[in-house]
């Protein structure tokens, strides 16, 4: 019976390293960060990338933090689905 321990750690790891990496306090320091990205993305050129920063990270109640417990829910969830799935095979 295989878990997923693999993709839970993978997961983990990764979001660890990349909260650990973020160029800006990942709590507090977006705002100033965002403004020194906005200054140089054309809204022509980028017009998504610059919804996103504008309307998800700057004004929505966007938290890096928050976002790792719900990719955590999609990976226990798989692991769980595919786990009673092998149980109910057996």
């Amino acid at each position: 019976m295989r878990l997923g321990l693999s993709a839970i750690d993978s997961y983990v790891y990764g979001f660890v390293l990349t909260e650990l990496n973020l160029p800006f306090d990942a709590d507090t320091g977006v705002e100033e960060f965002v403004g020194e990205i906005q200054e140089q993305i054309s809204p022509d050129a980028y017009p998504h990338l610059v919804e996103l920063i504008t309307e998800q990270v700057m004004h929505g109640d966007y938290s890096y933090a928050d976002e790792f417990e719900y990719g955590l829910d999609l990976i226990l969830d798989s692991v769980e689905s595919r786990l009673a799935n092998q149980r109910a095979s057996d």
